[in-house]
């Protein structure tokens, strides 16, 4: 029933101390005040509540652990993805955000691009948001629908970042963008402790007695991941779980970046194709691949440069799937095995149950992370099923 899966690459962090406290780095981006503050704006939004969390028995009793838990962001804000937390408190807390009749704009391949678009409607705003010309039609449509101005741009997500950027420094337009480089992070700052809303959800909807083991955090540019690693790491100290990211075979710039690291904090080497890791490289540092993925939310080749300033230290491992992997989580959640809900959901939200089947069929993976049936697994489906195209 379970499809045999393996991680392409993975690599165990020696950095990731269990024992060391939540320390000034990661705190200088998330900590519980920002945290406190991004609760108190956002819950305060018409149409707040917490989205779901699934208890998946008849999968946690098929994969082989003790629990499994998927908090269920399809329904976030009615907009279908995690992103609505992060993007709209983006839109609030950017400069001239409570100034109505400011122009704001993004790069997306989607969701971020939707939830910046409806944070503009919601605050008085315009909002022109760049999509890499491969974004599906039904993506594009979701975004006018709120009132925004769609541009195409040739290449990567990438691409749509660095025409966003200069975009708006001729138009005097305002970025909110979920990826932070050299140069601009405020936001980016921002956007994560909106998404740190979702952890809190999920940390009082667990059962008391039963705190997550494990959490796989789907990656692209590691906002998600970031966020989640560290307030689980500030909330529950040496109780965290461990935190391992996920990425697309062909957009693995976070696992690029811990490779890069140097040679004495690599503990595994890549098990397939490789005897040795790359040579030390400046982090963090792009991923390789072509990017073509039905990951396609995750098609990211540069990671932002908060969200690593977080992994890098707090991440215990890194890890690559195909994206048949991913496509086969998504067939899995569909099913509801064993009486589960059915849940509906994209590669890019399936993307960390994939790399939890891929990780227990990996014993050098698997045993470094005390992952087996005792196991308590937390997965953060970021995202609905797709938008149905029109005829």
């Amino acid at each position: 029933m379970i499809p045999q899966v393996r991680p392409v690459r993975y690599v165990l962090n020696a950095r990731a101390d269990r024992a060391r406290p939540y320390g000034p780095g990661p705190r200088a981006i998330l900590d519980a005040e920002a945290h406190g503050l991004a609760f108190k704006e956002i819950s305060s939004w018409p149409g707040y509540a917490p989205t779901p969390l699934l208890e998946l028995r008849g999968l946690s009793r098929s994969l082989g652990v003790g629990d499994l838990w998927y908090k269920d962001e399809s329904t976030r804000f009615g907009l279908g993805s995690f992103k609505a937390l992060g993007g709209i408190y983006g839109v609030r807390r950017s400069r001239g955000g409570g100034e109505p009749g400011q122009t704001f704009t993004c790069a997306s391949v989607g969701n971020h691009g939707r939830a910046v678009a409806r944070g503009a409607a919601m605050f008085g705003h315009r909002a022109v948001i760049f999509l890499p010309s491969r974004t599906s039609p039904g993506r594009v449509r979701a975004i006018r629908e709120l009132g925004a101005r769609v541009v195409e741009v040739e290449g990567s997500y990438d691409d749509a970042v660095e025409t966003a950027a200069r975009e708006a420094e001729r138009e005097g337009w305002i970025v909110v963008s979920d990826t932070a480089y050299p140069g601009y992070d405020t936001t980016p700052r921002h956007i994560m402790q909106g998404y740190t809303v979702m952890v809190r959800e999920a940390l009082a909807q667990l059962p008391g007695d039963r705190l997550p083991t494990h959490v796989f955090l789907q990656a692209g540019v590691g906002g998600l991941a970031a966020a989640v690693t560290a307030h689980l790491w500030e909330t529950l100290l040496t109780q965290r779980p461990y935190s391992v990211v996920v990425e697309p075979r062909e957009a693995d710039c976070l696992l690029e970046s811990a490779l890069a690291l140097e040679p004495d904090s690599v503990r595994e080497p890549p098990p397939w194709g490789q005897d040795h890791p790359p040579a030390p490289l400046p982090n963090p540092v792009p991923s390789r691949g072509t990017l073509s993925t039905s990951m396609e939310c995750l098609a990211c080749r540069h990671p932002s440069t908060l969200a690593w300033t977080i992994l890098r230290e707090g991440a215990d491992a890194f890890l690559s799937v195909e994206d048949r992997a991913a496509e086969e989580a998504v067939g899995l959640l569909s099913l509801g095995l064993e009486g589960d809900p059915a849940v509906l959901t994209q590669p890019s939200g399936a993307a960390g149950l994939a790399g939890l089947m891929a990780a227990l069929q990996e014993p050098a993976l698997a045993g470094p992370l005390h992952l087996g049936h005792h196991s308590r697994v937390l997965l953060f489906g970021s995202e609905g099923p797709p938008i149905v195209e029109e005829e």
